[in-house]
């Protein structure tokens, strides 16, 4: 059965406007002006230089990444553990700790930043690294649970009892049959918390200090001074890096992961 007229305009309407705030975006970052505008009166690659040529812009971007990326992998592997404890345990148990899990997504973020910054404040890890880190760490934590437990929940339990029962441990069972499959669950854990460790920024400002900053800070805090097109330039390369992310994860394991883990929220006890 074909799709009806409505239902074609909508989807292409969809096609068309979802892009649309980022194509102007990109537009407007090649713009010669200082003001930032589109559609731009010219071509210049201006403002790329001048974000590849400030040290402060660089050293911004190159600490985020490097957070996102500690971020990314500190939390997947916090969270496959808990996954891999939590598969056998009592519901009531599970229930409770994946709770405090995805707590973070109840909260509003400026809410958790005044607790984040009272809390680290008592460990007087205020104002740097560690502090951010940290509080990404927590933040992260949901988004890399999810994928990996919706994954475990999909293996076949026959397939780690078949395996023991030719003779490997628990342990060898996980290693050679329970994370092989869970690849994609892993990917999507660290494609996740990657993007929303480099993208943060409500939490990030109770956090940073005079001397520690992080990339989104800095535009935040570029706008209120400046209108020029730099942040747009920057956004443009923020676009370009999540959109080969994404291929990337295409490639090696498939973007079927993130329609299960939809279905799995759907079909979820409220």
């Amino acid at each position: 059965m074909g799709l009806s007229p409505v239902t074609r305009l909508i989807a292409v309407l969809l096609l068309v406007l979802l892009p649309a705030p980022l194509l102007i975006v990109i537009g407007a970052s090649f713009s010669p002006r200082a003001v930032l505008s589109f559609p731009p009166n010219g071509f210049s690659w201006r403002w790329y230089a001048e974000f590849l040529g400030s040290a402060a812009w660089v050293t911004a971007f190159g600490r985020s990444a490097l957070i996102a990326v500690l971020a990314a992998v500190l939390t997947t592997l916090i969270s496959l553990a808990a996954a891999l404890a939590l598969d056998r345990a009592p519901a009531r148990l599970r229930g409770a700790v994946e709770t405090a899990i995805l707590a973070p997504l109840l909260f509003p973020h400026a809410a958790i930043g005044i607790a984040f910054l009272g809390w680290l404040a008592l460990l007087h890890l205020n104002g740097g690294f560690a502090g951010v880190l940290l509080a990404h760490l927590i933040l992260c934590a949901p988004f890399a649970y999810r994928p990996i437990a919706v994954s475990l929940r999909q293996i076949d339990r026959s397939l780690t009892e078949a395996a023991t029962i030719l003779g490997a441990t628990p342990p060898q069972a996980v290693r050679l049959v329970v994370l092989p499959l869970l690849r994609p669950g892993i990917a999507a854990a660290l494609l996740f918390s990657f993007i929303i460790s480099f993208d943060e920024v409500t939490v990030t400002m109770f956090l940073v200090g005079p001397e520690f900053t992080t990339l989104p800070v800095s535009i935040y805090a570029h706008i209120h001074d400046s209108a020029d097109p730099v942040v747009a330039a920057i956004s443009s390369i923020l676009i370009l890096l999540t959109a080969l992310l994404v291929l990337l994860i295409d490639r090696l394991v498939g973007l079927r992961i993130f329609i299960d883990i939809e279905e799995e929220g759907r079909h979820a006890p409220a």
